[in-house]
């Protein structure tokens, strides 16, 4: 994984053709938390955007997740150019199996906050956010707040 990081920024560095300001079209990168995945996020204008996560992980559990999330971005160019705060709501799909369970599908909502910021001089983009969610089907079909945090890095292009 942290090949893969590494590889990541190393090639962020060398694709700086085009200077990215606070707002930005597209971005793919890596996103670490309670388990670890990848993140794609699509903006459609300067305020609205599509992220999607995959996850995978677990130490007493194993689970891995899809997650789409549609979000407002809210700029906070007086704290720093390039710092936008979002929130936003979605929902997800995925398979989850505990210490004493077998495999289960789980469906749910989701929703999430967080803050996102995007480098001037580099097409690199670092997100930190917490996305609580609610199984409706599936097995621990409850409210999930504790393990939905994450650090994602992404290319922007």
């Amino acid at each position: 994984m942290k090949q893969i990081l590494m590889i990541l920024v190393f090639g962020a560095f060398l694709f700086t053709s085009k200077t990215q300001a606070q707002n930005y079209d597209n971005a793919v990168g890596v996103r670490l938390g309670w388990g670890f995945g990848g993140t794609i996020k699509h903006f459609f204008d300067d305020s609205k955007a599509v992220e999607g996560i995959v996850q995978f992980g677990g130490l007493y559990s194993h689970y891995s997740q899809i997650t789409g999330l549609f979000q407002v971005h809210k700029p906070l160019d007086d704290v720093a150019p390039g710092l936008q705060w979002y929130f936003g709501r979605g929902g997800f799909v995925g398979l989850f199996s505990g210490v004493f369970s077998p495999y289960s599908t789980r469906i749910g909502i989701a929703c999430n906050i967080g803050l996102d910021y995007a480098f001037d001089d580099i097409p690199l983009n670092v997100s930190l956010d917490w996305v609580p969610g609610i199984a409706l089907v599936g097995f621990g079909s409850s409210f999930g707040a504790g393990t939905a945090g994450g650090l994602a890095v992404r290319y922007i292009f």
